[in-house]
């Protein structure tokens, strides 16, 4: 809290506003103010709001009475006014602000770009900005986690926002958080329910997939896996799935270069680990070899695109075939939300 402007009951309130409206935390000020302002381009309907004034009496107001000011932004002159005055700013959360900015792209006079995009449009970026977090958090690099979350999120704000616009199905992110909340809730019942206990992590898991198996009555135990998904990753959630319904390991096998592949995968799974992980880890690896034995042929003087076989066994790093990959342990929960 700030100081009060001498003379004032109370230091003066800059609420920032979105167009979702006034922040929840700043409705108690809004009404127990003596007056409303409404900043240049707020376009809010405020019962009792009136517009700002300029500056000075704005200032010589603020001395006298409550004041609220609604603003859309910090820099906003009038805003800027009371800040100097000592007014208290209160601002919606990062993510509210978010969802308002998200929702001026997409509207009329906004970005054009934004406007025209669908949720087709929107798959391939939605899976670039998928696989960039894999890659921050292979890494452990922090920053780069943060900015993919956030990227990530975008295209959540963004589906949603076009889906707030179908004409007979419509829904919005909030609609999104209420199912995402309720899902929640309804499968920790022991947390949120007067459901028992569960003793361990291995016994939530469980009750977890009974839980959803029962609230959407599936009727296979492959029902809900998304079978557009790599190959390597969704063999492995098909196996997952079966065993989990103690398919007999022994029907896995099958013939055929395919079917061998999917075998590995079956295998890793039961070693606890995941297919898609384990893939990605040895290509990566690999790669990396490949780096390091041109670099090694460079710094002989030899081409190494033009080496040949002759060359890359030469300068093929020697401990690469000694090398486990370790990178695809498999969480508690295997990443199924849905």
């Amino acid at each position: 809290m700030t100081a009060a402007v001498p003379g004032s009951a109370t230091s003066p309130v800059v609420v920032i506003v979105t167009s979702a409206g006034v922040p929840a935390e700043a409705l108690g000020a809004v009404r127990a103010a003596d007056v409303v302002y409404l900043a240049p381009g707020v376009e809010l309907t405020v019962p009792g709001a009136e517009p700002a004034p300029d500056d000075t009496e704005l200032v010589q107001v603020a001395g006298l009475k409550s004041v609220v000011l609604l603003a859309a932004d910090r820099s906003d002159r009038a805003a800027a006014a009371l800040v100097a005055a000592g007014a208290t700013v209160i601002e919606p959360s990062a993510l509210a602000r978010a969802v308002a900015v998200m929702d001026r792209l997409r509207s009329p006079g906004g970005c054009p770009w934004d406007a025209e995009q669908t949720h087709e449009s929107l798959r391939r970026y939605l899976l670039e900005e998928t696989y960039e977090l894999l890659e921050a958090i292979e890494t452990d690099d922090r920053a780069a986690l943060r900015e993919e979350l956030g990227d990530v999120l975008l295209q959540v704000l963004f589906h949603a926002r076009i889906a707030a616009e179908h004409p007979d199905d419509a829904f919005d992110i909030d609609d999104v958080a209420a199912e995402l909340v309720d899902k929640m809730v309804s499968r920790h019942p022991q947390i949120f329910g007067e459901a028992a206990a569960v003793p361990s992590a291995e016994a939530q898991e469980q009750n977890w997939h009974r839980l959803k198996q029962k609230q959407k009555a599936r009727t296979s135990t492959l029902d809900g896996v998304a079978m557009g998904q790599p190959a390597a990753a969704l063999a492995g959630k098909i196996v997952e799935r079966v065993l989990r319904a103690e398919f007999p390991a022994d029907l896995l096998a099958g013939d055929g270069p395919g079917a061998a592949l999917f075998d590995q995968a079956a295998q890793v799974m039961r070693d606890g680990r995941e297919p898609e992980g384990e893939l990605r880890a040895a290509a990566k690896r690999f790669a990396a070899a490949v780096r390091e034995a041109e670099q090694a042929a460079r710094a002989d003087g030899v081409d190494p695109l033009a080496m040949g076989a002759q060359g890359w066994r030469r300068y093929w790093p020697a401990d690469d075939k000694n090398e486990t990959d370790t990178a695809s342990d498999m969480p508690g929960r295997p990443g199924e939300t849905g």
